[in-house]
């Protein structure tokens, strides 16, 4: 084989140099990742023996008893969101209040009219006429944003600023 090296021009004196550098580095390679090996190890079986002496076992078991009980919570707020969701419709959410005079001899503006509305226009109109002996107070029916019976002006007011109410921040928001 030195034959072969001599006739190509190579001195075998530097071939065995080269080798014998390629196994210093592979040694300080192999040194390298038996060191981070051992240090993998250490933290495996720290994480095996769990905290303060309890078994990994134990904290999953834990884990997942708290995993099924956060699942049958949602679903119950789900549940509760959906019954919500059902009667939202019936609840009044939309207001609209006018305040007057009903009388000349009467000032302070003690009457009111009082408008109350679900996501549909649909509720009551509550008409409170303040005199200065008495107080009456009227109902009248809402369908979809109209009455069957005549309404006043403070009344027709009153189902205008309840139909629009928070309209304004909508398109306030919407604007944004």
């Amino acid at each position: 084989m030195s034959d072969f090296f001599t006739s190509v021009g190579i001195d075998p004196a530097i071939i065995i140099l080269i080798l014998a550098v390629f196994i210093v580095i592979l040694f300080l390679i192999v040194f390298r990742m038996g060191m981070r090996v051992r240090r993998l190890e250490r933290k495996y079986k720290g994480f095996m023996r769990g905290k303060d002496g309890q078994s990994l076992e134990r904290v999953f078991v834990h884990r997942f008893r708290d995993l099924d009980q956060l699942v049958e919570a949602n679903e119950s707020h789900e549940q509760g969101i959906d019954i919500l969701k059902k009667n939202y419709g019936r609840l009044f959410s939309k207001y609209g209040v006018e305040k007057y005079d009903a009388f000349d001899d009467v000032g302070g503006k003690m009457s009111f009219v009082l408008a109350l509305l679900d996501k549909n226009n649909t509720g009551v109109i509550l008409n409170a006429i303040h005199s200065r002996d008495n107080c009456f107070l009227y109902l009248k029916e809402i369908v979809k944003g109209e009455s069957y019976v005549m309404l006043s002006q403070e009344e027709v007011e009153a189902l205008r600023k309840a139909v629009n109410f928070g309209l304004a921040e909508n398109v306030e928001n919407v604007a944004e």
